[in-house]
């Protein structure tokens, strides 16, 4: 299908809020915008039943579908928008349909503010075969203004990390906000009292190898504000409490599996569940 921007679309509110972000994310891009809607054959005895007829199923789907590309022509003129439907189990067809897509974007599910995101089986599968990056958005979420956050490894900083956060800013034109959580020494956990000096002179050395590690993609994106924030404590944590005032969180998800088959690492897991800011996912070695 060549390069586009593709969103998963189920008639849910998530799935609205996610092709009306993936519209202003392809005009960004200047590319044009595919929704993709899975039809998923369901048992005989199951379709026969009145409630879940497969002619009523269908006439739901095309309306749904109509709508929404609608909607996307009257806000967003000169995009060009296209819909598909496949057959298939979700996961599959969805990471079928967008592997040559620059983007896919999948709405997800909330709880409360408390229980934060539910990222249901169909999200977590697609995270798991994606090669592309993978955007999730809520309904409800403020997604304008606010800077890129990126949660950033400095011992394994990811090319394909680091320039997808750049260019996630540019296009913005809005700072990036580069976190790093570092880990001070375990003092409680040996019945220590803290050393200041200690845990000043580590966060002066880690702030300077977030610095250096920075360096080489502040010179090539020299428009973009970076914010440089180095932390102790809980990546996780301080993750989702920047994306508070963010407009998107960019963390990434290792492509090596495990015995047990692809995940997605503790932290991108959390920041997942409970960032209020849609959350890209770069998948990278």
């Amino acid at each position: 299908m060549g390069r586009r921007v593709v969103v998963g679309l189920d008639g849910s509110a998530e799935s609205r809020a996610a092709a009306e972000w993936a519209a202003r994310e392809a005009e960004r891009r200047f590319l044009p915008l595919g929704l993709v809607h899975v039809w998923e054959p369901v048992p005989a005895p199951v379709a026969l039943a009145r409630f879940l007829g497969a002619e009523e199923r269908q006439e739901w789907s095309e309306r749904v579908r109509r709508e929404v590309v609608e909607v996307l022509r009257l806000r967003h003129a000169g995009l060009e928008v296209s819909v598909e439907q496949v057959s298939g189990r979700p996961a599959e067809a969805l990471a079928e349909a967008a592997k040559d897509a620059e983007l896919l974007v999948l709405g997800s599910r909330g709880l409360s503010g408390v229980g934060g995101f539910l990222v249901g089986s169909v999200g977590r599968a697609v995270l798991a075969r994606a090669e592309q990056p993978v955007v999730l958005v809520r309904a409800g979420e403020r997604t304008a203004g606010g800077p890129v956050v990126l949660g950033l490894d400095t011992e394994h900083p990811d090319d394909t990390l680091l320039t997808f956060a750049f260019e996630a800013a540019a296009r913005r034109v809005t700072p990036l906000r580069v976190v790093h959580v570092w880990n001070p020494p375990p003092y409680a956990a040996y019945g220590l009292p803290a050393d200041p000096e200690l845990d000043a002179a580590l966060a002066k050395q880690d702030a300077a190898t977030l610095t250096e590690v920075l360096h080489r993609w502040k010179e090539r994106h020299p428009a973009v504000e970076v914010i440089e924030e180095s932390r102790p404590g809980s990546p996780a944590v301080h993750l989702v409490d920047a994306a508070r005032e963010a407009s998107l969180v960019v963390v990434g998800r290792r492509t090596r599996r495990s015995p047990l088959g692809a995940h997605i690492g503790p932290v991108t897991h959390a920041v997942l569940h409970h960032a209020t800011a849609p959350v890209a996912v770069v998948a990278h070695d």
